[in-house]
């Protein structure tokens, strides 16, 4: 028993000043032949060892320190134990037990005084291990189930945020199943809260099904309690004018459930409405809402700094580029000064800045005066931040179509050569059937907003199946067109065209083709309504448009005209991916006989913009030597079956025209063509391709006809 006590005590005391005496006990002669040492015999008696090697007892009794009976005495200070222990040398030629001395500790390497790496730095992506398929890592097949979600119409929702759902049955092992479904169940318990369950508890269960087979399936158990609702309403605001108008739009009453959607858009309503209604720098404060256990009710508060009912002053302008002054946005604002401040005017003058096209940076933002208005109000002024942008555009246009061929147009615009909104654009048309170039002078918004003054003028030259033409014009015309930033309901243009032309045509009287020269004035007019969702893919709605251009053609004599036409088209959607389509289309050139018209001016049909299956201007009636002539009327009917699917689309349809050499279209002998299309949807519109045939097909008519645009065909 002493042996093994002292084994103990040896070993707790290793490393104090004892060592040494300690340090000699574990000293062995090596026997010859033997790697291991032997420890020597020893008297067990307790007085000496046989050979002297070992420490008696009673010597290692005496030098072991005297302790204390009182275990919560502080302990006594060890003598002399930071004092280096001497090494003994040993006689030269004894036998001596050898004692290992260690160097001093090398340097520290100066890496280890470097700070550490910041987590942030360190790259996560799992290693990827060449040759090594991250399906053979999944070991785990789960499949998820939902309880207690599908009652309260949260079951959809959840499945779209779900983790367990995200991870498609598979994991690495079963406690990546079960950290998912940890995660849905505060899913579960947040979605629960939000349409007002506020004592909704989750829990998730994990087990395998069936059993035994290494699948799992992980259970998401709800329990939503009862639902709470609003009880009491209070809004801690100044009066407003007219009064209750807080009330009115927070729109929350007692009894509503307590749903965040509900009140976060009730809250975004009185952000929206009140600057539309006076009050630009309204702000709301904190909501609070107390629940209450018992009742399963909540008392709501709201907090609303209404500021200052203001109306509108002057309109300021900031800006290291500036590009207009304050008198040209003055013509771009739609209220008038001292009217109660409407947040969506202020929204209009910036869609109006926006849509200029000349603006890097423009804002548009209330600005307080302190001065006061009528009826307790306070002048606002309007501050408009605006920096130059780059004024100039390349733009280019292709496309083709069976009957004209391949046409692309390059233009070359500078938006405000000649401020404000003077632009100058150049353009240049190359094709296998058109060719000509065009300068044009524009000034948008020229002494009222949405008027566009333009001057134009060109050259050309047209090679059609029809007729041959090589034309100089000059034009000019105010307008109010719509744009796909800006759709107008309202849209117009009149003015003057003066055109000189010299092209061929089938003489009736020679029994010929000759060549003619005319001289051309016109007073073109056009009146537009469209009430169609969109300008480049409407959906719904409708579109009216007419043309008015009273003519006068001179070739030896002058003889007057006027080209009529009137078009309709009406969009409806019969599902969430159909949209029907129908247009329709009706023309007439009273006042002349249809070989006294310049062939350019004659109405024709046939076409990607007309009736498709047959070449541009193929239909109507035809000269002797086979080519199309035109006519003095026209009708073209369309339909579509628009069907969607995401950014793609198919489109079936049928067109119907005709042209006739009388005044007025008959609806005889009436062309049909059918196709079908693809579309590809864009940001900017839809891009067309179109592909058709001639139904009852004559010798001489296209087989299929094919038209790539951009745009829906009408």
């Amino acid at each position: 028993m002493r042996k093994g006590v002292r084994a103990v005590w040896v070993a707790a005391l290793a490393g104090t000043a004892l060592l040494p005496a300690v340090a000699c006990a574990q000293i062995a002669n090596p026997t010859p032949g033997q790697g291991a040492p032997v420890s020597p015999p020893r008297d067990t008696t307790g007085t000496t060892p046989q050979d002297g090697t070992i420490v008696p007892d009673a010597e290692f009794e005496a030098a072991l320190p005297k302790l204390s009976d009182d275990i919560n005495a502080p302990l006594e200070p060890m003598k002399d134990f930071n004092k280096p222990v001497p090494v003994q040398q040993p006689t030269p030629g004894a036998v001596t037990d050898q004692i290992e001395s260690f160097p001093p500790p090398a340097a520290e390497a100066p890496e280890f005084a470097q700070p550490l790496t910041p987590l942030a730095e360190f790259k996560v992506e799992p290693v990827k291990i060449e040759g090594l398929d991250d399906e053979k890592v999944t070991t785990i097949r789960y499949t998820t189930a939902v309880e207690g979600l599908d009652a309260i119409g949260l079951k959809d929702r959840f499945r779209d945020l779900s983790a367990l759902e995200d991870g498609d049955g598979k994991a690495a092992n079963a406690a990546m199943v079960a950290a998912r479904a940890r995660e849905d169940e505060l899913l579960a318990v947040r979605l629960m809260k939000s349409l007002g369950y506020y004592d909704g508890t989750a829990i998730s269960t994990i087990e395998q099904n069936p059993k035994n087979s290494g699948n799992v399936r992980a259970t998401i158990t709800a329990t939503p309690g009862e639902l709470y609702r609003l009880n009491n309403i209070e809004i801690v605001s100044g009066p407003t004018v007219p009064p209750g108008l807080l009330d009115r739009e927070l729109n929350l009453n007692p009894g509503d459930p307590i749903q965040a959607e509900r009140v976060q858009g009730a809250e975004a309503n009185v952000s929206l409405r009140l600057p539309q209604q006076g009050y630009p720098f309204v702000k709301l404060g904190d909501r609070d809402i107390l629940l209450d256990e018992e009742t399963h009710r909540g008392d709501y508060t709201l907090p609303v700094d209404l500021g200052p009912r203001a109306v509108f002053g002057e309109i300021v302008t900031t800006g290291r580029r500036p590009v207009f002054d304050v008198e040209h946005i003055n013509i771009l604002r739609r209220y008038k000064p001292g009217k109660i401040y409407d947040s969506r005017q202020v929204d209009d003058l910036r869609d109006a800045l926006i849509a200029t096209s000349l603006f890097s940076v423009v804002s548009v933002e209330p600005v307080k005066t302190g001065k006061p208005g009528p009826d307790g109000t306070e002048i606002v002024n309007l501050q408009v931040r605006q920096n130059a942008g780059r004024p100039r555009t390349l733009a280019a246009e292709i496309g083709y179509s069976t009957g004209q061929g391949l046409r692309a147009e390059g233009t070359w615009t500078h938006r405000n050569l000649f401020p404000p909104e003077g632009a100058l654009i150049a353009s240049a048309v190359a094709g296998t059937q058109e060719q000509g170039l065009t300068g044009t002078f524009r000034r948008s918004n020229a002494g009222l907003r949405d008027r566009t003054f333009q001057i134009q003028a060109g050259i050309n030259h047209l090679d059609y199946a029809a007729f041959e033409s090589y034309t100089g014009s000059v034009a000019v015309r105010w307008s109010r067109d719509s744009t796909p930033i800006w759709q107008k309901r309202w849209t117009y243009f009149y003015g003057g065209e003066l055109v000189g032309s010299n092209e061929d045509q089938y003489n009736y009287n020679k029994a010929a083709r000759d060549r003619g020269t005319w001289l051309i004035a016109a007073l073109p007019t056009f009146v537009g309504y469209d009430a169609s969702d969109n300008l480049l893919n409407p959906t719904r709605g409708f579109r009216l448009k007419a043309n008015v251009s009273p003519e006068t053609s001179v070739r030896g004599a002058a003889r007057p005209y006027a080209r009529l036409m009137l078009e309709g088209t009406v969009y409806r959607p019969v599902s969430s991916s159909i949209v029907v389509a129908a247009r329709a289309r009706v023309g007439s050139i009273p006042g002349i006989a249809r070989n006294d018209l310049p062939p350019s001016r004659r109405y024709y049909a046939g076409g990607g913009g007309s009736v498709r299956g047959f070449g541009y201007q193929e239909l109507g009636p035809r000269s002797p030597d086979g080519r199309p002539v035109g006519g003095r009327s026209l009708n073209e009917f369309a339909l579509e079956a628009r069907y969607r699917f995401g950014n793609y689309g198919i489109v079936p349809f049928i067109d119907a025209g005709q042209v006739y050499e009388g005044l007025y279209p008959t609806l005889q002998n009436m062309r049909f063509g059918a196709g079908i299309g693809g579309r590809v949807y864009t940001n900017f519109g839809p891009l067309r391709v179109d592909v058709a045939t001639p139904i009852n097909r004559k010798p001489g008519e296209s087989k299929i006809a094919l038209y790539i645009s951009i745009g829906q065909a009408f």
